[in-house]
């Protein structure tokens, strides 16, 4: 439960393309953040990426949605 309630605090760590496109969280501030709240950071390494995944192509999925919307 510890990484799910990470993910929950590091929304604001999002890095963005110039284009707009989500690249990803910024993982060291994400660790740094896990380390603060004496998360063990051996699961937060393992388990955020795959979470960071689908984050990220969800968020472009809906940012194309609304560039498309937009355009029609």
């Amino acid at each position: 439960m510890q990484v799910w309630d990470l993910v929950g605090r590091i929304g604001g760590q999002i890095r963005v393309a110039p284009s707009g496109a989500i690249l990803g969280w910024d993982m060291g501030a994400a660790l740094a953040l896990a380390r603060a709240l004496s998360i063990d950071p051996a699961p937060v390494a393992e388990l955020l990426p795959a979470i960071e995944a689908v984050m990220v192509g969800k968020i472009n999925e809906r940012i194309a949605e609304n560039a498309n919307n937009d355009l029609g």
